[in-house]
């Protein structure tokens, strides 16, 4: 198979894909005798990147994979396709959404003890119907309450390739930052609705929380997670559930 051919059919794939492609993936459209080599896929999707860029879509790598989308400059105008226009999520939402981000793994009290207030179950479970979080294990202290850590498909959703691309929080003056950075929509959501603390400047508790030297340090108990088959691993990469 000539260079040519395979660089047409690597790109049709990523086009017609509804998700983003891996390596391994990519090389399984093709027969074992034909499977390109790892540094092959490499080249043509390095080469796919550069005849991309300045146009109005993109090859992007994101947590997952590869995907083809459109570029951020030009999101306002292709938006108007949907006649719906995507609400944002609420305060208390955005707020608990970027605890467990910055600072996972997190306990629900955990995130309560800095939000100040209580943290509602419909934000914990529209944050995991989303797949957004998920539960990587269980505290070791009374109560065993469930740890909480963004799942791949956030990384995904939010065009990051690792956790490393987050915004610095030490940078993010509030919440509305976070929200601009992150571009934290919900496109299904009705007209939103806050609790308790949706005035209150979550920003400020949540940078002064955020301590990477004691957050390493900390010694963090674990067990094993009842619907797993293993606890939270401290070198955690987010997953699928």
């Amino acid at each position: 198979m000539n260079p040519e051919q395979l660089r047409n059919i690597i790109e049709a794939a990523l086009f017609a894909a509804s998700e983003p492609l891996n390596a391994e993936r990519l090389q399984g459209l093709f027969d074992e005798e034909q499977q390109p080599s790892r540094d092959t896929l490499h080249q043509i999707l390095l080469q796919l990147q550069q005849d991309y860029a300045g146009r109005g879509i993109e090859l992007k790598e994101v947590a997952s994979g590869f995907r083809f989308q459109a570029r951020q400059e030009v999101s306002a105008w292709v938006s108007r396709l949907w006649e719906e226009k995507p609400q944002r999520y609420t305060r208390a939402t955005l707020e608990t959404l970027a605890l467990i981000a910055y600072r996972q793994p997190i306990t629900r009290a955990e995130i309560e003890d800095i939000r100040g207030v209580t943290v509602s179950s419909n934000i914990i479970k529209t944050l995991q119907e989303r797949d957004w979080i998920r539960i990587v294990g269980h505290r070791d202290v009374p109560g065993r309450p469930a740890m909480f850590a963004t799942t791949r498909h956030f990384l995904n959703y939010f065009n990051l390739k690792s956790l490393d691309e987050l915004p610095p929080l030490a940078e993010l003056m509030d919440i509305d930052k976070i929200n601009q950075e992150l571009d934290l929509r919900d496109p299904s959501a009705g007209e939103p609705t806050d609790d308790a603390a949706g005035d209150r400047e979550a920003a400020g508790d949540m940078a002064a929380s955020h301590d990477p030297d004691a957050a390493a340090a900390e010694d963090v108990a674990v067990t094993a997670d009842d619907n797993t088959a293993a606890g939270y691993d401290p070198a955690y990469e987010p997953t699928d559930a």
